[in-house]
């Protein structure tokens, strides 16, 4: 092998090492002691190194040298949004035939967010409401008019979500003008627990439990409409700024869930969301 060859493939085997898939990392916001802050979570996810300041969107987060053990924190939804979108009917299993022609969008407010571990508050009027475990992504960089290809640019993490809704405020006797209460109702946005960066999230296996009992499983790949075509729609009529979180749409079909049941959202790659559910 000639010196040549040598240094190229040395420059090779360096390059492979810094693939995307080194540098998949999951970033958790989390509480100790009162105060809130980010680190990166470790890949066996028994401890976090916290990251110097609050900026999760830089190239290359630095870490103070410290680690904290995940018990010794309260565990945040991974960001504060400045808003929340979500996309109804995104899977055939749960659109059925009437599957739409583009993306299904509405809003919940960024008050319904609940944090990983803390309950599903059930209002005392409501009867009939059902879990949806779905891929959550987290905008990276403000869109506007978007192309795909930006919008899968501007896509900087993923992370899991429960999509909670009552149904009878829905689509039922009941039911309001918009969704406002059905899917935006305090504690109505379980998410977390950490957003994972440099995943392909293309085809990712989602499994929602509850009480242990499989309930819903489907891959990400069967999204209707998938990520970077949701966001690109998105910011064609509403800018996307850094930090937004967009629901992407929940598979298969949905069943009430009562105060007692413990609902588990999880996403291959991602973790596990945890939920007790409670009478508010």
């Amino acid at each position: 092998m000639t010196r040549r060859t040598l240094l190229a493939t040395s420059m090779a085997a360096a390059a492979q090492a810094q693939t995307p898939a080194a540098r998949v990392q999951k970033i958790v916001r989390f509480d100790r002691g009162g105060r809130v802050a980010y680190g990166i979570l470790s890949n066996d996810g028994t401890s976090i190194a916290p990251i110097v300041g609050t900026d999760i969107f830089k190239p290359n987060l630095a870490t103070n040298r410290m680690f904290l053990p995940t018990s010794s924190v309260k565990l945040l939804y991974p960001i504060v949004p400045p808003k929340v979108v979500a996309v109804g009917r995104n899977y055939k299993s749960h659109a059925g035939a009437d599957v739409p022609p583009k993306p299904e969008l509405f809003f919940k407010p960024t008050t319904c967010l609940q944090h990983p571990g803390d309950p599903i508050l059930v209002p005392s009027d409501a009867k009939n409401v059902h879990f949806e475990g779905e891929l959550v992504v987290v905008i990276g960089k403000k869109l506007k008019g978007a192309s795909k290809a930006e919008a899968a640019d501007g896509i900087f993490g993923v992370t899991c979500g429960n999509d909670v809704s009552e149904r009878d405020w829905q689509g039922g006797k009941d039911k309001d003008m918009q969704w406002w209460r059905a899917k935006g109702a305090d504690t109505f946005g379980p998410m977390g627990p950490s957003i994972v960066t440099g995943l392909d999230y293309s085809n990712l296996m989602l499994t929602t439990r509850v009480n242990g009992k499989v309930m819903q499983q489907q891959s990400t790949k069967d999204l209707i409409f998938d990520c970077a075509t949701c966001v690109s729609f998105i910011s064609k009529y509403v800018t996307l700024e850094q930090g937004d979180v967009i629901f992407t749409g929940t598979p298969g079909t949905t069943s009430a869930m009562k105060p007692g049941d413990n609902v588990e959202v999880e996403i291959e790659g991602i973790g596990v969301l945890k939920n007790p559910v409670k009478a508010a």
